[in-house]
């Protein structure tokens, strides 16, 4: 097993993407890379704790690649965005990756060394080494597949859900 931590946006979002992939076999919402122990959902939001807001991805390499992973989260974003994803402003939605190994540190640099010249605006996506990961509170857990008739997840992550199920069919959980 190994682990991923990506920060892109807002974690209710990015949670959805990952939990469907085959060799994924779990995801946790978190908060990552701030100054305070033990954080709050209310005190990320103030954008004043230096956190953002992560997941972190239990898989097997076996089934499906860190580079598979990088594309997925590369895709799922707009890393050319500083601090927000779409009408998520702020610092704690800003584009990172943490890495938990050299080798995620070099094929992270390398994939945006790639895909660079595919967008617009550069790519502002940091790359940071892993950090102390704080699990968010249970209702963040899985939170998209539990409400999806909450206005947030019809109006925003349905559409880009949809998306990506018929883009990434051939990665998914059978």
């Amino acid at each position: 097993m190994e682990r991923a931590i990506f920060a892109g946006g807002c974690f209710w979002c990015t949670e959805a993407y990952f939990l469907r992939l085959d060799g994924v076999n779990s995801v946790s919402p978190g908060y990552i890379g701030g100054n305070i122990e033990n954080p709050t959902y209310e005190m990320i939001c103030t954008g004043n704790t230096g956190h953002v807001e992560a997941i972190e991805i239990n898989f097997d390499s076996k089934k499906i690649s860190y580079m598979n992973l990088l594309e997925v989260f590369f895709d799922t974003h707009d890393p050319t965005q500083v601090d927000g994803q779409g009408n998520d402003i702020g610092s704690q939605y800003m584009s990172v990756i943490f890495y938990t190994n050299e080798k995620q540190k070099k094929q992270a640099a390398s994939y945006i060394e790639k895909i660079f010249n595919s967008f617009k605006d550069p790519i502002v996506t940091k790359i940071y080494s892993e950090k102390p990961f704080y699990m968010a509170e249970d209702y963040h857990k899985n939170y998209f597949n539990n409400n999806m008739s909450q206005p947030y997840c019809k109006i925003i992550i349905e559409p880009k859900y949809k998306k990506f199920i018929n883009k990434y069919e051939l990665l998914l959980k059978k």
